[in-house]
């Protein structure tokens, strides 16, 4: 149970509830009973003061203010096919979006909802979340006298819209199936990186290991593509139970081994995959440090690391995208160095055009760097 406590007054009499926020984001100083009279102009001048809005009225009523707040912080759309300006630096429009993200996300995190111990919702025409909420949070605590807790009902509609993915899945191609994400697990939605993995030529079938799992697609193609043995790692406790749950789907459970570990399992392979997260920044969330690569990490954690456990002539795959390129926050000839500094040299690459919607989206800020975007798997051995 989250130990953070928020405090506010109510009818006159002192309140408080524990404090649910997986983005990381603090519980707030101030907040106000809101229903279904209060308006979306009073709403969004209190949020944009700081002020939450713990709501107590009708469901379907805050989902809708919510949605009224959105319209009211999101700027106009740009006309089908305008242009963006070209004069402004990559790097300093994907800073100026992580601001404008940032904001977003802090005044439509300020419409509260209560969720009761076992996770059910106290107002009108609530849907029933218990199951959503479960998967996210963990088993609920109903034990006599655990109290509620508080949510924002923007993180509540991430949870609900993740229990959706993860009973649908994601269609996989490359695997014939679907791999189901959980909360938190980066949703393998951009397929290019896995078909990169799926068609480059493979140096072994004996052993592989796939560094950074996550849903544990990669392992599964591996799988799929005849390695006998995969070892799947990850530190992050919701990838390694998704991981898990996903191979046993898929029927690679006795392939697969997944193993808690930072960065490499122990011994060494003839071939260890690794897709990192493609830009080096500082996350906002800790949802997003499956995106973020805060001082290049994991990235150069993998690269320093690989050559100890690469076997005579084994390869290392380092699935990325130049994106970070286009954006100005790491060059090339950087990305060649940490190459030639971790004592591997370069075997090939193979490449591949992302096929997003943004990628031809015109109105995006950061649009020449989307629709300059490839992605690579480079393949890497040990230095003589």
């Amino acid at each position: 149970m989250n130990t953070a406590r928020v405090h506010w007054t109510e009818a006159g009499a002192p309140s408080s509830a524990h404090w649910r926020a997986e983005s990381g984001h603090p519980p707030p100083g101030r907040i106000v009973i809101a229903d279904d009279q209060t308006s979306a102009a009073a709403a969004y001048r209190l949020a944009s003061g700081g002020t939450a809005l713990l709501w107590r009225g009708d469901f379907q009523n805050a989902r809708q203010l919510l949605q009224a707040l959105t319209r009211r912080v999101d700027p106009t759309p740009q006309p089908a096919g305008a242009k963006v300006a070209g004069n402004v630096p990559a790097a300093e429009a994907f800073q100026s979006q992580r601001q404008a993200q940032a904001r977003r996300a802090r005044i439509l995190g300020m419409l509260l909802v209560p969720l009761d111990a076992d996770y059910s919702i106290p107002l009108r025409r609530a849907p029933d979340v218990r199951q959503a909420c479960a998967e996210a949070y963990g088993p609920a605590d109903t034990t006599p006298q655990t109290p509620g807790s508080l949510v924002s009902l923007r993180e509540l509609q991430g949870l609900i819209g993740a229990h959706e993915w993860r009973k649908k899945g994601v269609v996989v191609a490359a695997l014939d199936g679907r791999i189901h994400p959980h909360y938190g697990v980066f949703a393998p939605i951009r397929g290019e990186y896995v078909d990169l993995v799926a068609a480059a030529t493979l140096p072994s079938t004996t052993l592989a290991f796939d560094i950074g799992t996550g849903t544990g697609v990669l392992a599964a193609v591996l799988a799929r593509r005849g390695v006998t043995r995969v070892v799947a790692t990850d530190q992050d406790p919701r990838a390694l139970a998704c991981a898990r749950e996903n191979l046993a789907r898929l029927g690679y459970a006795g392939q697969v081994e997944v193993v808690e570990a930072d960065l490499f399992p122990p011994g060494r392979a003839p071939l260890v995959v690794c897709n990192p997260p493609w830009l080096p920044a500082q996350p906002s969330s800790p949802i997003e440090y499956a995106v973020y690569d805060p001082d290049s990490r994991m990235l150069l954690g993998f690269l320093n690391g690989l050559a100890a456990h690469l076997t005579p002539d084994g390869e290392g795959w380092l699935v990325l995208s130049d994106l970070a390129e286009h954006l100005g926050l790491r060059s090339r000839a950087t990305l060649l160095a940490a190459f030639d500094a971790a004592g591997l040299k370069l075997l090939g690459r193979h490449e591949i055009r992302p096929r997003h919607p943004r990628a031809g989206d015109a109105s995006d800020p950061l649009h020449r760097a989307r629709a300059a975007e490839m992605t690579s798997l480079w393949r890497l051995g040990a230095a003589e």
